[in-house]
């Protein structure tokens, strides 16, 4: 027999080979048909956030799961892809925390845990279980999984120990583990409220603090004498004490600066965290006042220095005490190219004297003369604390910027100070002591008054000696060896001047490790992290080093002094004041009930609830309802809620599913009532696809039972004769219905099935007849909420086609009717017959009225029609306003042509909420047009007989309350695009609508006091076909106004009661909705061809070149010599401006800028497009008008004086061609500057294209390489383009540093007042402050 090796190195016979193949060969087969089963298999995707640290909460783990999969086997999945240990961590729906998480043992499968499958995204939330953060697992514990599970896993790889660092931190010890394990480091974070991650910072560092904690916990809080939410040592007392002992990973510093009096605004400024700390110490020194913590702040950071100058002559020296709590290091010295490489080099240069000599000389008073002299700083004493602040933020005066200097500084972790100490004797017999301190030192120096002999307490080291034993007792000088100083901590901020972000870095004194305290996250650091904030690049750059660096840096770093043996430890638990552990006791009871209420929130149910309620009809609200709550409980609070008590007995509701968007009732809950709403609801949600409703009804009623499957549809019976559609009935039918069947339901209460027509509104205004016995409502296209149509009468309507019978004119009138209010004007209307016979007398008078009519066309007060004829016409005087109801009643009677035809008016006028469901944006009419009469009972499938129903859902109070919801949210979106269209009109020359034989359907009544918001002598309700023009719509109006339509405008009232007029007469009223309001007021409408002009005077050389004049009407076809006959006349009578026809000229006005000249032969809408709200401008010239062609252009030039420093007035010129070259001799003409010295260059920005006088010079782009306008970079096209001009030979004016800060001043104000830029504007900032009694003076007049 054969052999060959097998994978052991053995001889098998050959045969064996074969049949291990073979084996394979089917394993590999059955794998792949179970891997063909679960791609057949519907696949749940879920995508989960990682919400246990701020490093996570912006990454998502995706899933891509079968089915089938359990939600134990789910958690599996995710811990390996998350790098978690499995029952560390809870997972939970939807978008925020408050929410009961998942069952970790569940064997229950996705799709039956409302997962959705299909490539539906079904988000989940992965947070702390039990306020515990997740515990990381090991590399064995992620790697001892399956393969099989490995391969459901679709996105990325699981996490290692490293994924997730940031930037700056690339080391393992600073690892994503590291981050999430709170246990590791055992402290607790701080919330940034949104912008106080600098406050985090310093609360951290003085946590940190053993001698500012327990100096903190030995002072206690006395109540009776001070509020303790304006106490600040007593909420920083109660933050440290939960930093101490909370479980929380993070928590809250709200009750800390509300104690500072700051309100909710502060959180969004960004502060300077060296400048906090100066302001809370201040304002801790003044808490402390009378206490043993008095001097504390003193006792810790407190130093002093000497500010000398000494003669170099006869050795005489003048000095003051200075005290210090921060020592402020220079970064880079003024216009030096390099920084200062560490921080005791910055240390050196801080007490690095400087010579006064030449005029710089100081008068010694030894010497009685001017002498050369030394003047410099010289350390002390040096506090117990010593605080280093580096000055990153510089001023940038060639930019005029704020910058930060991220170049490189040192800093040993033990600092040596002794060579920086004065160990000279203080009481030099050549000195003299100055009793005027002065000002404070630039950075952070306090400074103290000092007599010419010192005190013992002056040469005492205040700072260092902490024991309450006598002066007498102290060290009166510290021994070099003592001045060594270890760093605790380095406050980093990463980012620009602008703004940015800061951390810290702090060291614990109890076992010397670093962790880096950034606003929430805690974690552990190396050595090797702390360096990394030295800022800096690898390579020196010189000057432009920082550029390059890093942003993120030290900027504050706090040292201890060593000395064993006043060193202190962190105060234990045990060792705690019995205040202090009163306190603690009572904060850990907060955080229990604290953490109670939260697991009660988790499990709490928050859904929409809805109630027809008999008396406010239908109210709205959240029921919050524990999961574990019965219906039957559940329902006795919605009960509560809804204020049902003593109206509706508890026995007649219910709560039913319900969907408010289709308004539909999805089902009822008989024999649930003992089920818990957890179960009813589908568990504990964020949001819900549904919503509840509270039924009711009367004592006698039964509630009919909801099946899940129906649909609700609102049946209308339709009566052809009157012509008038009822209101709605609701009717529960089922999909797989035929069309037979549900007309035989219909026919139990109305009608006939045999004549029945059915007409189906499946979305707006889309009528369809269902006609196909056997067809089914579903294929039909009915859906859970429908409306229907029907009709059933012996007439021949039901013969003709569907769209050409009477039938479809009802209903199309029906869904396109809208109800208006109408205010009208104050003068009385006439009788229909006064307009008629008003009408008559004014057409002979009608053309010259229009020629003379344009001088008062936007006058709201113009003479009524009836006043132009004899005495005869005295039935066109205005009635009174109480004649008002009973003439409109006359003309809806039958007066009007609007209301006799029977073809064109239904008594019932309720509006189609077709809107309401299928469209939401569009409203339809409010209940009160329906008839008063309409049935509030359901008809549903019953094979018994009928019995006596409940009113249930009265579906259509639910539709009108919806709609009135609906009209208040649209009061605020009305569409304005009508009034910034053009006007054309629909009128003839004799005022008569071209379309007037076209009638839509037109109805008026007196407004009722239900519905009138404004004046009810005054006001019309108005129903209207939407499909009519304004034309015909203001003809319509004619008889309730009193003067023809050529003599009111119509203005359209939009929110917080602005009005628009609306006159584009051919457009139909289409954008109004239902209750939108309309005011009329008096005055000539336009007609047709004519446009409202605003026009504005232009003046140049005026610091505001754009004044507004009036108001006027130009007509197509006019001249613009004709518009300027007209306008002067105008200006005239309102503006007292008397103008000559030939100098003054009109211009396109766009915006500030002005543009093409336009010329008297000019014709608007033929050479001039011309459009509503047209603006121009009129410019007053000082000679005839130079422009007489289209080619011609008019430039604006103005002349630049570098010498002066001054910009001259502007010049107009007006070139034949685009030359540059005809542009520049045009300038040599006006300027006498030689040809080959001009140098021009555009304006930039809107007009006057103003510039600052210090950066025209070099701004601009001067003298470009063009020989025509019209080309980059000029592109000068048309009229009114600014030119800049100078001469190239003059140089500019030499300004001190001085007069240029002061011309500085005055071109920012110049340009402010102008609405121009600046170059540099700043973001202003505001000041830190913390208020001692609570928060800041409030101005009585705020109010």
């Amino acid at each position: 027999m054969e052999m060959v090796p097998s994978e052991e190195n053995q001889f098998v016979p050959k045969e064996g080979v074969f049949w291990s193949c073979r084996q394979s060969i089917f394993d590999e087969m059955k794998r792949l048909s179970q891997i063909q089963n679960a791609a057949e298999e519907p696949r749940v995707l879920c995508i989960i956030q990682d919400i246990t640290s701020a490093k996570t909460v912006n990454e998502r783990l995706t899933l891509n799961l079968p089915a089938s999969t359990t939600l134990s086997k789910l958690y599996e999945d995710v811990a390996h892809k998350a790098g978690y240990v499995n029952g560390t961590f809870d997972l939970a729906w939807g978008n925020t925390p408050d929410m009961a998480p998942l069952d970790h043992s569940s064997e229950m499968s996705l799709s039956d845990s409302a997962f959705e499958p299909g490539g539906k995204r079904n988000f989940l939330q992965l947070t702390d279980k039990d306020g515990e953060q997740p515990q990381i697992a090991s590399v064995t514990d992620s790697s001892g999984m399956d393969d099989s599970s490995q391969e459901r896993f679709i996105g990325p790889l699981p996490r290692d120990g490293t994924a997730g660092c940031s930037g700056d931190y690339s080391s393992p010890s600073y690892s994503y583990s590291s981050i999430l394990n709170k246990s590791e480091t055992g402290y607790v974070g701080l919330v940034n409220q949104a912008m106080t991650c600098y406050l985090n910072s310093l609360l951290q560092t003085l946590f940190m603090t053993p001698e500012f904690r327990n100096a903190l916990y030995n002072w206690e809080f006395e109540e009776s004498e001070e509020d303790p939410v304006t106490s600040i040592p007593y909420q920083l007392q109660r933050l440290f004490v939960l930093l101490q002992t909370s479980k929380k990973r993070a928590i809250e510093t709200t009750d800390v600066t509300r104690s500072f009096g700051w309100d909710s605004s502060e959180a969004w400024q960004q502060h300077d965290v060296q400048e906090l700390c100066r302001v809370m110490f201040d304002a801790l020194e003044q808490k402390w006042k009378q206490t043993e913590q008095a001097d504390l702040i003193n006792q810790l950071y407190q130093g002093k220095l000497k500010d000398y100058v000494r003669c170099l002559e006869c050795g005489y020296e003048s000095w003051r005490i200075d005290t210090y709590l921060d020592i402020p290091l220079v970064i880079r010295p003024f216009g030096a190219s390099q920084a200062y490489g560490s921080v005791e080099e910055a240390l050196q240069a801080f007490i690095q004297p400087e010579t006064l000599d030449g005029p710089n000389q100081y008068f010694c008073e030894r010497c009685k003369k001017k002498c050369d002299a030394r003047k410099g700083l010289r350390f002390l004493h040096f506090p117990y604390l010593l605080t280093l602040q580096l000055k990153r933020f510089d001023f940038d005066y060639t930019t005029m910027h704020r910058i930060k200097l991220n170049d490189r500084m040192t800093f040993p972790e033990e600092l040596d100070m002794s060579p920086f100490i004065d160990v000279e004797d203080e009481k030099s017999p050549q000195t003299e002591s100055c009793t005027d301190s002065g000002a404070e030192n630039e950075g952070s120096c306090h400074s103290d008054q000092m007599s010419n002999d010192f005190s013992t307490d002056d040469c005492v080291d205040e700072g260092i000696c902490l024991d309450s034993t006598s002066s007498t007792e102290r060290v009166l000088k510290p021994k070099v060896s003592l001045l060594t100083f270890e760093l605790f901590s380095v406050m980093v901020h990463s980012g620009s001047a602008a703004g940015g972000h800061y951390y810290a870095c702090i060291k614990s004194f109890s076992d010397g490790q670093w962790c880096s305290f950034n606003d929430q996250h805690v974690s552990k650091i190396t050595q090797d992290d702390i360096r990394k904030t030295y800022g800096g690049s690898s390579g020196n750059r010189g000057y432009y080093s920082s550029a390059f660096a890093s942003s993120t840096n030290a900027y504050m770093l706090i040292y201890r002094l060593k000395d064993p043996s006043r060193n202190a430890k962190y105060l234990a638990a045990e060792d705690f004041p019995e205040h202090i552990k009163s306190l603690v006791q009572k904060e850990k009871e907060s955080e229990e009930q604290e953490k109670r209420q939260r697991e009660i929130e988790r499990n709490t149910c928050k859904i929409k609830l809805f109630c027809m309620h008999p008396v406010k009809m239908m109210m709205e609200s959240k029921l919050e309802v524990h999961k574990d709550k019965t219906l039957r409980e559940a329902t006795e609070m919605a009960y509560k809620l809804m204020e049902l008590e003593g109206v509706v007995s508890l026995d007649c509701c219910r709560l039913v599913k319900y969907d408010e968007f289709h308004e539909y009732l999805e089902r009822s809950y008989e024999g649930e009532e003992d089920t818990p709403m957890g179960l009813l609801l589908g568990g504990v949600k964020s949001s819900y696809m549904f919503d509840l409703l509270l039924e009711t009804r009367r004592p006698e009623q039964v509630f009919q039972p909801y099946k899940p499957g129906e649909v609700m549809v609102k049946v209308h019976v339709v009566d052809l004769k009157s012509e008038t559609i009822a209101s709605p009935i609701s009717v529960r039918a089922y999909l797989n219905q035929t069309i037979t069947e549900f007309k035989q339901l219909i026919a139990q209460v109305w009608l006939s099935a045999e004549t029945m027509r059915v007409v189906l509104e499946r979305c707006y205004n889309d009528l369809r007849l269902l006609c196909v016995p056997n067809k089914t409502l579903k294929a039909e296209g009915f859906f859970r909420s429908n409306k229907v149509f029907v009709e059933s009468s012996e007439l021949t309507d039901h013969q003709v086609t569907f769209t050409d019978s009477l039938l479809w004119k009802l209903l199309d009138r029906h869904g396109n009717t809208i109800r208006l209010l109408v205010l009208l004007p104050e003068q009385s209307p006439g009788t229909l017959a006064n307009r008629t016979l008003c009408q008559k007398q004014q057409q002979g008078s009608s053309t010259s009225d229009s020629q003379k009519s344009s001088d008062a066309s936007d006058f709201e007060h113009i003479e009524s029609p009836t006043q132009e004829v004899d005495s005869n016409s005295s039935l066109c005087v205005a009635a009174d306003n109480r004649e008002l109801e009973n003439r409109l009643r006359a003309t809806v009677g039958g007066a009007g042509g609007a209301s006799s035809d029977p073809e064109n008016h239904f008594a019932c006028e309720e509006r189609s909420d077709s809107e309401v469901n299928n469209d939401r944006s569009t409203s339809s009419v409010d209940s009160d047009i329906l008839s008063s009469s309409h049935s509030s009972d359901t008809l549903c499938n019953a094979d018994s007989g009928p019995i006596q129903l409940a009113n249930g859902l009265d579906s259509h109070s639910i539709t009108s309350s919806r709609r009135s919801k609906a009209h208040e949210g649209k009061k605020e979106t009305w569409d304005t695009a009508e009034e910034d269209s053009g006007t054309d009109s629909e009128y003839d020359d004799n005022g008569k609508s071209k379309a007037e034989a076209q009638y839509l359907y037109f109805r008026a009544e007196p407004c009722s006091q239900d519905d009138a918001t404004w004046d009810t002598q005054k006001c019309l309700v108005v129903h209207v076909d939407k499909r009519i023009t304004l034309a015909a719509f203001k003809q319509n109006l004619e008889p309730y106004v009193g003067v023809t339509s050529t003599q009111f405008k119509v203005f359209r009232v939009y929110a917080n009661n602005q009005e628009f007029e609306s006159v584009r007469l051919n457009e139909t009223l289409s954008s109004f909705s239902d209750d939108n309001k309309i005011t009329i007021r008096l005055g000539r409408a336009l007609k047709k061809g004519e446009y409202r002009v605003k026009v504005y005077q232009l003046l140049v050389n005026e610091p505001e070149p754009c004044k507004f004049l009036v108001d006027t009407v130009f007509a197509k076809g006019m001249t613009v010599r004709q518009s300027k006959e007209e306008l002067l006349p105008q200006l005239k009578e309102q503006c007292k401006l008397d103008l000559s026809i030939d100098r003054v000229r009109l211009r396109k006005k766009t915006w500030k800028n002005p543009g093409t000249v336009f010329l008297d032969y000019h014709v608007y809408e033929e050479d001039i497009s011309i459009s509503s709200n047209w603006e121009v401008f009129l410019e007053v010239l000082n000679e005839p008008e130079k422009m007489k062609s289209m080619s011609q252009l008019a430039v604006l030039t103005r002349r630049w004086s570098p010498a002066t420093m001054k910009l001259g007035p502007f010049q107009e010129v007006i070139l034949e061609s685009s030359s540059v070259e005809e542009l520049k001799e045009k300038l040599c003409e006006i300027s006498d500057i030689p040809l080959e010295n001009l140098e021009f260059a555009k304006g930039r920005g809107t007009f006057p294209c103003d510039i600052s006088v210090l950066e025209i010079h070099q701004d601009l782009d001067w003298n470009p390489k063009v020989s025509t306008l019209n080309v980059w970079p000029l592109y000068i096209c048309d009229d009114g383009a600014v030119v800049f001009y100078r001469d190239s030979t003059e140089e500019p004016l030499e300004l001190s540093e001085d007069e240029r800060n002061e011309l500085m001043k005055k071109e920012s104000s110049r340009l402010l007042k102008t609405g121009h830029r600046v170059s540099y504007s700043p973001r202003k900032e505001k000041a830190l402050k913390i208020y001692l009694d609570g928060g800041p003076a409030k101005d009585p007049g705020q109010d």
